[in-house]
């Protein structure tokens, strides 16, 4: 019987393998998000199009492809949140500004965790940080008028549409027009493949961590589950505290101000050591610190590139800042919970689907390429965007997730892990991973730790 997660997973894996052979995903698990949209089938399809390049990878060398079971209430509770802390609280996920607001003829979101972000909302509104002050400014604008102003300040905003008038607009004409995930390979590796085992599948494999939150962390946390190395690299003045817990698990992580030279150069001896790089810069932003896609292919060629932006690649919006709860109001998500559940106010999804979803598509797609480098010493290039990830969501079938109408209750002690992590913050448990394939290892050594405790080196320095 098909299921609207394994109709969701087909056309994920369309776009990652095409015709070829793949094996059925399994679904266990009950419960489901609430939403309009059927949220649970589409967090759980982007957890089997990983599972199901894993399998490939696994198979390559003519072992058995091993067969793919996700738990839908795990990948629901994952997606909300894996970390469960045992005597501490993780620090909250929100700015104090940040939010929904309404305005002179709509609604509008100012995302401002981000220090820069929130001076430019806070500029163009010529008020102090203080939420009520903010609510009457903003009260005087009109919606896409503000937007407008934030953005061009270089802040982060979006005015609430409806699918139609995305759909209808320019960036929504530009994004549907583009492939879920933006394929074209690059020239051939001359470093020496690792060969990972099948329970560790991609042991020996160098990840440079390029992304900030959430949906390329999510990707690279996939990929230290099963056995990559992974580096990531932030500049010196940023932080997510919020999530930092939840998405550093198996990681190290280093600072470097890509502005300075001598800093470009370290990253790019550590790029040309790396199997995989892994990046949410916009277009044009790597090329105007030097680091373009000529100068990345010449010091890695044959390198395993995932990238990520939020509108987009193509259209008036493909250099536009962006987060998970802006496509959502932008795209026509938010405006349609609200809509068709009777509401007043915008409805987002119950979790940050587009960001999870869009992380497991990016691990994906890196599994994907890394399996075709091995087959072929070619590397490759995935580019995908949450805005057209949104597009996929908003193409299913839009009726609350009615394959099973039971509601994901909170994680019991059976769903947690039986180790404790200790991370940086306190001692937390993890919710056990919801993806299954006989044979394959998903602990990890490191816990999830602050960033910048390492120096930017690869830990295992004679590989190079």
């Amino acid at each position: 019987m098909t299921t609207p997660a394994s109709a969701t997973v087909d056309r994920m894996l369309d776009a990652m393998i095409g015709d070829e052979a793949r094996p059925t995903v399994a679904w266990t698990g009950t419960g489901s998000l609430p939403s309009v949209f059927p949220v649970t089938a589409f967090v759980s399809a982007s957890i089997g199009a990983a599972g199901t390049a894993l399998s490939g990878l696994i198979a390559l060398h003519g072992r058995p492809a091993p067969a793919v079971t996700v738990d839908r209430r795990l990948a629901s509770l994952w997606f909300a949140g894996s970390l469960r802390p045992e005597g501490w609280a993780p620090p909250p996920p929100w700015d104090p500004v940040a939010g929904d607001y309404r305005t002179a003829d709509g609604w509008i979101r100012l995302h401002t965790n981000a220090d820069a972000h929130r001076r430019a909302a806070l500029g163009v509104l010529d008020v102090p940080a203080d939420r009520e002050r903010v609510g009457a400014a903003v009260a005087a604008w009109q919606a896409t008028d503000l937007e407008t102003a934030v953005v061009e300040a270089g802040g982060c905003a979006a005015a609430m549409r409806t699918i139609n008038e995305w759909d209808a607009g320019e960036p929504g004409v530009a994004v549907a027009e583009e492939p879920l995930v933006a394929w074209a390979l690059t020239g051939a590796s001359r470093r020496p493949d690792p060969r990972p085992t099948p329970g560790r599948p991609l042991a020996g494999v160098r990840v440079l961590d390029l992304t900030r939150v959430l949906a390329g962390p999510v990707a690279t946390r996939f990929l230290a589950q099963l056995g990559a190395e992974v580096l990531r690299i932030d500049p010196p003045w940023w932080d997510e505290p919020g999530v930092l817990p939840e998405v550093m698990l198996g990681k190290r992580s280093s600072r470097l101000d890509l502005r300075d030279a001598d800093a470009r150069s370290r990253l790019l001896d550590l790029l040309a050591d790396a199997d995989v790089l892994v990046h949410g810069y916009r277009p044009g932003a790597l090329d105007g610190l030097g680091l373009g896609e000529d100068v990345r292919r010449s010091v890695a060629p044959g390198l395993v590139e995932v990238t990520l932006d939020a509108y987009g690649w193509t259209g008036p919006w493909a250099g536009r800042r962006g987060f998970d709860s802006l496509v959502q109001m932008s795209t026509g998500i938010a405006d349609a919970g609200m809509r068709r559940l009777g509401r007043d106010v915008p409805t987002p999804l119950p979790v940050q689907a587009l960001d999870h979803a869009t992380g497991y598509l990016m691990a994906a797609a890196a599994i994907r390429a890394f399996t075709e480098r091995l087959r072929s010493g070619r590397g490759a290039r995935a580019a995908l965007s949450l805005a057209r990830t949104a597009r996929l969501l908003v193409g299913s079938a839009v009726a609350a997730d009615g394959a099973d109408p039971e509601p994901v209750s909170p994680a019991r002690s059976d769903d947690l892990s039986s180790s404790l992590e200790q991370t940086t913050w306190g001692p937390a448990r993890r919710v056990r991973v919801p993806l299954q394939l006989e044979g394959v290892d998903f602990s990890v050594d490191l816990p999830a730790r602050d960033l910048g405790g390492d120096e930017p080196a690869w830990a295992n320095a004679a590989k190079a």
